[in-house]
């Protein structure tokens, strides 16, 4: 998930409950695509608040692209020339002085955006990760992302960013159609696709993702099923479904309005997603988010070891031996097993993060200046005025909003329950020690009918959505917030 889509998402489910944040509209089936005073009142200095602003997962925007597609409306850019140098030296420029600023002893992950980045240097990608490092700890594991348009020219460059430090790829492929591609403007086919996925497996196995959208114009839930077949035969380990949603000002939202084009319905949206859901469940994916799914390396290495049909895999005392072998194994090594992205995990467990580049949105208490509550901050949009404002000033951001405790509540509530483990005791306490889940929404009559219904369970576990409300989410967020607010409201300071 690039850093823009995640803004999408918060505005869109918070739009939902009647917050204004933007023109948009809802989806029966699932979001379009996406704190606090952390020491006063609302927590104290735990270990695990530490971490809080101790650490940050830091996203990089490349803003530019040699098109734009039909259905984007990111901040992007056609470049005019060839700026590539001034803009990695920004980059780098812009990356210490926000790490200064936020004053975090360790960047636990890096995802490069756009934009395409893909088409940047790979020494860029080589430079900031030293910019980091010389201004403060990149965690030896640390995951570093990097999206891809499968292009031949992304292709030929994946074995040069694996030598810049890259470690994950992220590959929008979008479509297995070749008329589709180029209905959404894509400059790829879906042989290029393919071939691009393939060569990126060979490089980092286990840590390649693609992006393929549904509800396209003329698709039908039969197509997407037969496509989605296809995909299985050649992805990795992580798939990440995107719906296809209309914004204003883009190429496909004027052929909507122009009956040009039509995209299928809501039912039938949710048809495709829930066959969708039901396919990689059965092909070993787990779906850990709304839009993601990933699969245990372990596991299907041991699959693939004893020739097991993953559907029947339970039934196999052979596997059954196999697995119990391996469980320390696997216990002990969990994070690096698991193909889920941990970057995009840091924005849904409420973690910080730094945004650099034009346009690039952060969350970060900035302890640098004496800062003691966490800011969202907006870097300026435009490239070329970015680059004069980060040559000015070291850093070009445009807006910056204080986060009182019930917009941090608020975020940390929409972005958790889009994962499917949901919102835990425990990590609700680090942002809410005073009022627990059951204090805020044991109280309300649509959150108990939610309960009753099986879409929601609140337990000792926590706040969780289960299978079917994970795909009714959107529908029960307004309730969910408006109770928050009438918990948490009356009790914010004055």
């Amino acid at each position: 998930m690039t850093n823009r889509a995640l803004l999408q998402t918060m505005r869109h489910t918070l739009r939902v409950a009647g917050r204004v944040l933007g023109a948009g509209t809802g989806q029966r089936c699932l979001s379009g695509l996406r704190s606090g005073q952390l020491f006063t009142e609302y927590g104290s200095e735990s270990a695990q608040h530490e971490s809080l602003i101790k650490e940050a997962s830091l996203y990089v925007h490349w803003p530019y692209c040699l098109k734009r597609c039909s259905y984007c409306n990111f901040n992007k850019y056609i470049p005019k020339d060839d700026n590539n140098h001034i803009v990695s030296q920004c980059l780098q420029q812009e990356v210490g002085t926000l790490l200064q600023l936020s004053q975090v002893s360790c960047v636990t992950s890096v995802f490069f955006g756009g934009g395409t980045p893909s088409l940047a240097h790979p020494s860029t990608v080589s430079d900031i990760l030293e910019a980091i490092s010389r201004r403060t700890s990149l965690a030896d594991e640390a995951e570093v992302s990097l999206e891809v348009n499968p292009t031949l020219e992304g292709r030929t460059k994946l074995k040069d960013f694996i030598h810049a430090g890259v470690n994950r790829f992220s590959i929008g492929v979008q479509s297995l159609l070749d008329e589709d591609l180029k209905r959404l403007g894509r400059d790829h086919n879906a042989h290029q696709a393919l071939r691009t996925v393939e060569d990126a497996r060979k490089l980092c196995p286990g840590k390649v993702s693609v992006d393929i959208m549904f509800r396209r114009p003329g698709q039908s839930t039969a197509s997407w099923e037969a496509e989605l077949s296809e995909l299985l035969r050649a992805c990795d380990d992580h798939i990440s479904l995107y719906q296809l949603t209309p914004e204003r000002g883009t190429l496909l939202f004027k052929q909507l309005q122009s009956a040009q084009v039509t995209l299928p319905g809501d039912h039938e949206t949710a048809d495709m997603y829930e066959s969708a859901r039901r396919m990689l469940h059965q092909h070993g994916f787990r779906q850990y988010e709304v839009s993601n799914f990933a699969r245990n390396m372990l596991l299907r290495s041991v699959q693939h070891r004893w020739h097991l049909d993953v559907t029947k895999w339970q039934a196999s005392s052979t596997f059954l031996s196999e697995w119990h072998h391996l469980g320390s194994f696997q216990k002990e090594h969990k994070n690096r097993l698991s193909a889920v992205s941990h970057h995009n995990l840091s924005y849904w467990k409420g973690r910080q993060y730094i945004g650099v580049g034009p346009g690039a949105h952060g969350r970060f208490v900035p302890l640098g200046e004496g800062g003691t509550q966490r800011e969202a901050r907006t870097q300026t949009l435009e490239p070329e005025v970015w680059i004069r404002e980060v040559q000015q000033r070291g850093h070009a951001t445009r807006r910056r909003i204080q986060l009182g405790h019930l917009e941090l509540l608020e975020e940390v509530l929409v972005m958790g329950l889009r994962m499917t483990e949901g919102i835990t005791h425990e990590h609700w306490q680090l942002f809410s020690p005073q009022l627990a889940l059951c204090d805020i929404f044991n109280s309300s009559t649509d959150v108990q009918e939610f309960l009753r219904c099986g879409h929601l369970t609140l337990d000792d576990g926590g706040l969780r959505c289960s299978w079917n409300g994970l795909a009714l989410l959107d529908s029960m967020l307004p309730a969910l917030l408006l109770q928050l607010e009438r918990q948490i409201q009356p009790k914010a300071p004055r």
